[in-house]
């Protein structure tokens, strides 16, 4: 069973930080994902092969995920809902491995995400409309919706957090209560299941941030390749 998803166990420290075993599994799992795509585009070819087929395929499935939500040319946004996309996804099907607690199923891997996507939304509305441009979006339909809709765009935040949090963590807990009480065998069908909710919240959460950026840009007009 996974360890408290509100509190961080310290494996050890670096100088006065305590590195807790969240850090490290996600900082495996960066430096895996870095590797492969490293190994994966130092050679490519003008015939790819099936690996390279295969995350070319990946790539324009993203680019198509980015066109359809966002109406815009996925070239800006490709790095950030990419690497949003393939770490989720990732992070949430780490809990197939023996031994491996998710990321995503503690709160301070879900907040960090969140805010990530937070920067970013005020990142590329700035960019887009310039900072008084994009601050007068929250002052419609009138001045006196300025504070509620600051409200309104911290909270979303919160939901986004807890919304990944909160799937990713029950569906590891359920397994592993399963698990202690039953043996190993009979869980299996859970595991598939725990395996497509973390596909799906990647996806949602993914989705969610296109949103969120795209509205904070603006129309399709605005949205500039």
């Amino acid at each position: 069973m996974t360890e408290n998803p509100l509190g961080a166990v310290a494996l050890f420290h670096v100088g006065p930080v305590p590195v807790s075993g969240t850090v490290v599994t996600t900082w495996g799992l960066m430096a895996t994902l870095t590797l492969f795509s490293f190994l994966v585009t130092r050679r490519l070819k003008f015939r790819p092969e099936s690996l390279q087929a295969a995350v070319e395929l990946a790539i324009e499935s993203i680019d198509g995920l980015i066109s359809d939500t966002m109406k815009a040319s996925p070239d800006r946004f490709r790095p950030l809902i990419g690497t949003l996309l393939i770490f989720l996804a990732t992070a949430n099907l780490s809990s197939i491995l023996p031994g491996i607690d998710p990321p995503t199923a503690h709160i301070e891997t879900a907040a960090a995400l969140a805010l990530i996507v937070f920067a970013s939304v005020q990142y590329y509305g700035i960019r887009s409309n310039g900072f008084w441009g994009y601050i007068a979006q929250f002052a419609k339909p009138t001045f006196i919706m300025l504070p509620l809709n600051i409200v309104a765009e911290l909270t979303r935040t919160f939901s986004l957090m807890v919304r990944l949090f909160g799937n990713i963590m029950s569906g590891v807990f359920v397994v592993g209560i399963v698990l202690s009480l039953s043996g190993l065998l009979i869980p299996i069908p859970l595991m598939a299941l725990d395996v497509l909710t973390g596909l799906v919240q990647a996806y949602i959460f993914t989705v969610l941030a296109m949103v969120f950026i795209g509205g904070a840009v603006g129309s399709s007009e605005e949205v500039k390749s």
